[in-house]
């Protein structure tokens, strides 16, 4: 009873707010039809480079290709209260087909999916564990094989020569944890392949953004000899890109194609610090599942949880893009010869997480896991 009247409460609120618009502008006034859609951002912003960007891409290409309008809101606090009163406003202003890209928005969909029984939930990398309870009808989750992109970029580092590694996860979530399993799997059997001696500073952040002790940290691997670090967990990436310039660094992107953003790098050192990025498909799966809605293909989703690998389409890997393709000795044909075997399943992949990643050392690989 306690949570029907917090939704009320907030819904009461909601409706007042939507009179003074929403966090993106005029959109919130003009009348919203069944096909315009609306986006909750995670803790980050629609131009993070990162994940809330790329999911609101999807959502403007979508809107853009169709005729429809499209909205973004962006919680006043990191907290689940705060995205509840989001996701609340944007049902109250009428939308219904709400977007929500990221964990975190496990407890709030938990909260408003049966409240809301006619508004469809697309809910990107959120999972049953982080719904804490079954899904309903009208919500559909996707998640992703992060441990094969990070296995190719991994895989791909050391077959360019590098022999210096580090792992900076953001926080410690099965997300995460993915990507930097297949990283240390890649290293391994690329390492073994070419007996090559590997050392891998392995440790997590505790958050997605970066800061000055972050930094200071990366400044410190990167002055010690590693060569190359995945950033793994949305802007966290920029406390090594801060550190990398004066020791000529390098780094390894995520979820999108975060080479862009060494652009600055690049002029204040000369060189674009940003080898590859371990990618997946979080684009065009928005776009995919937005058009399916649109031509009555919601049952498809509705209640389910949608995992994308290699096997299902392009979903997972590394940019190919000639501007993207910071490789000096690792080619395209090699990256397509070895894509090829995770796809059709010749290389297995472990996607375990919570896992002792220093008893993962061999002969030729240390893995050295850092508080």
């Amino acid at each position: 009873m306690k949570k029907i009247i917090s939704i009320l409460l907030i819904a009461t609120m909601a409706v007042g707010l939507a009179a003074c618009g929403s966090k993106s502008g005029s959109k919130a006034s003009k009348k919203i039809s069944k096909n315009d859609v609306a986006l909750i951002t995670d803790v980050g912003t629609i131009d993070d480079e990162s994940f809330n960007q790329a999911t609101w891409q999807g959502v403007k290409q979508y809107c853009k290709e169709n005729g429809f309008k499209c909205d973004y809101k962006k919680p006043t606090a990191d907290s689940t209260d705060a995205r509840v009163s989001s996701i609340t406003e944007a049902c109250s202003q009428g939308y219904k087909t709400i977007v929500l890209p990221g964990y975190l928005f496990g407890d709030a969909l938990a909260q408003v999916q049966d409240s809301f029984p006619d508004v469809k939930f697309i809910a990107i990398d959120v999972s049953k564990g982080d719904l804490k309870k079954n899904i309903s009808k009208n919500v559909v989750c996707f998640t992703f094989a992060e441990e094969q992109a990070g296995y190719l970029a991994g895989y791909a580092a050391v077959k360019d020569g590098y022999s210096k590694l580090g792992f900076l996860g953001g926080m410690k979530v099965p997300s995460v944890e993915r990507y930097g399993y297949g990283y240390l799997q890649g290293i391994k059997n690329a390492a073994n392949e070419t007996n090559t001696k590997v050392d891998v500073k392995y440790t997590y952040g505790g958050q997605f953004a970066a800061d000055d002790k972050i930094t200071a940290k990366m400044q410190g691997w990167y002055s010690a000899g590693t060569e190359v670090v995945f950033a793994c967990g949305g802007g966290i990436y920029g406390s090594p890109l801060e550190a990398c310039g004066q020791y000529k660094g390098k780094l390894i992107g995520v979820d999108v194609d975060q080479y862009s953003k060494g652009k600055k790098c690049e002029k204040q050192h000369g060189y674009n610090p940003f080898v590859t990025s371990a990618m997946k498909g979080l684009q065009n799966t928005t776009v995919s599942v937005l058009n399916d809605i649109k031509d009555g293909k919601w049952k498809k989703y509705g209640g389910n949880i949608m995992h994308y690998s290699l096997k299902d389409g392009d979903y997972v890997g590394l940019p190919t893009d000639d501007k993207s393709w910071n490789f000096q000795k690792f080619t395209k044909d090699e990256y397509n010869a070895i894509e090829a075997k995770v796809k059709d399943g010749s290389i297995k992949i472990d996607d375990s997480t919570n896992i002792d990643v220093e008893k993962l050392s061999d002969n030729n690989v240390k893995i050295s896991l850092i508080k």
